[in-house]
């Protein structure tokens, strides 16, 4: 079972900037590198020795190679194209496989592990959904370029358009329990403490 790490090099100003209003340009690119680290953490744990990190715009930032000796990980340069196609392409790279992203920090190994045995057990795709309509996961046993295609991403409509393509390709869907992720200030709230601390979090968040 491969397992899938998407994550952005950890440049302030380029990383997490929905939350440089809550933690400026450095603090949202250090939360980043945290975030990442967890993702590679649970995933390293859930799927030990097969998981790959797919580093953009390129994998060569000295905190990718960091994470590679870290967790064992290999490295991979996302393609180009929009994010529909490089999930496309990176899943395509060898199945049955998870892509997780690096923002859902409370997306733990037991899940992983379930999503996992969906696929292995005979189902084509498997999600996580996020509270925003997204979702945080997603696990495939079959192709299935019909899910990334023209798919409006980033907003609401993404988890209801992927359940729908489901349904009209034919492809037997398992979802796991809902998780949040962290893409805008008000998210902060639902981060686990740990990867906050000694952050400067700006007043009123």
């Amino acid at each position: 079972m491969r397992t899938l790490v998407f994550a952005r090099a950890p440049v302030a100003g380029q990383a997490k900037t929905r939350l440089i209003p809550a933690l400026g340009a450095h603090g949202a690119a250090r939360l980043h590198r945290r975030l990442v680290r967890q993702a590679l953490a649970v995933a390293s744990e859930a799927s030990p020795g097969e998981v790959e990190l797919w580093g953009a715009p390129d994998c060569r930032h000295p905190f990718f190679a960091e994470c590679a000796r870290e967790f064992g990980c290999s490295l991979h340069a996302q393609p180009a194209g929009d994010l529909g196609e490089r999930m496309c392409a990176a899943l395509g790279a060898g199945r049955p496989a998870l892509l997780l992203g690096s923002d859902a920090p409370r997306l733990g190994v037991a899940a992983l592990r379930n999503a996992g045995l969906a696929l292995v057990s005979g189902n084509d795709c498997v999600l996580v959904p996020a509270l925003d309509g997204g979702y945080v996961m997603i696990g495939l046993s079959v192709p299935a370029p019909g899910l990334f295609q023209n798919m409006p991403w980033g907003g609401p409509e993404v988890l209801a358009e992927t359940r729908q393509r489901c349904v009209r390709l034919g492809l037997s869907l398992v979802e796991l329990a809902a998780c949040p992720d962290l893409d805008r200030p008000e998210d902060l709230a639902l981060c686990p403490p740990h990867l906050l601390d000694g952050l400067p979090l700006a007043k009123g968040r």
